[in-house]
Order: structure tokens, then sequence, then C-alpha cells
């Protein structure tokens, strides 16, 4: 049991390391280009469009409930008044 601890323990530090060199590579090879600064601005802009589309998945409020049942209700009338 231990053991079995300690090495996912181990496992996780080296995926960790691992990441972090990868990325570090990475950042180094951004470092070296040209147009950084453009790069940049247009992962920010990114980042902020990911970030409002969170936001409006979280904060937008549900339809009410009774607004909802009116809806299908009067979709109801429709379609039995028409003949279906």
């Amino acid at each position: 049991m231990t053991g079995d601890a300690v090495a996912l323990v181990a496992g996780l530090a080296d995926l960790a390391v691992s990441g972090l060199s990868s990325a570090l590579s990475g950042v180094s090879g951004l470092l070296r280009r040209a147009d950084l600064g453009d790069l940049l601005t247009e992962g920010q802009e990114e980042t902020k469009a990911r970030g409002r589309l969170v936001l409006d998945r979280y904060t937008a409020a549900p339809p009410a409930h009774m607004e909802v049942l009116a809806r299908t209700v009067a979709a109801r009338g429709q379609t039995e008044s028409s003949g279906g």
C-alpha cells in the first residue's frame, strides 16, 4: 500500500518535471520569434474571449420555469388548433 503511494507520487513528480521541461523549451522557442508582441496580443484577446464564454455559461440566468410552461402550452394549443 505504501509502495503504491510512493510510486504514484514519484510518477506525478516525473510527469510534472517532464511537463515543465517541455514548457520551458516551448517558451524559449517563443522568445526567439520576431512577432512575439503580436502573438502575445492575440493570446490575450483569445484568453479574454474564452473568459467571456465561461462567464456567460455560468452567469446566464436560466429561463423562468413558468415562462417555459406557458410557451409549451401555447405551442400545444397552436398545434391542436391547426389540426395536428
